[in-house]
């Protein structure tokens, strides 16, 4: 699952897995990672990245659009559960 935009936004900007690692004291494999949606920074990680790039946080993170989401809401889940605990 695609969670975050880093791949797109660091080619884009032709920046360096070495320098963000460096600049976030982390190392270039857990850079690596995030970058191709294997692992998730923090948010805080997420923020620090988007200041020293000077981007929105929000273009770092797949946009959400639930339109044709198929998938279970809270009320439909909730009332189930209530539902059932009731029983």
């Amino acid at each position: 699952m695609k969670l975050n935009r880093l791949k797109n936004v660091f080619d884009d900007q032709k920046i360096k897995n070495r320098v963000i690692a460096v600049y976030l004291g982390k190392s270039e494999s857990t850079i690596s990672l995030w970058r191709n949606n294997k692992r998730q920074p923090s948010l805080e990680e997420f923020y620090q990245i988007a200041k020293l790039l000077r981007v929105n946080i929000h273009s770092l993170i797949e946009s959400t659009n639930w339109k044709d989401e198929t998938a279970e809401t809270y009320k439909d889940f909730a009332k189930k559960y209530i539902d059932k605990k009731n029983t």
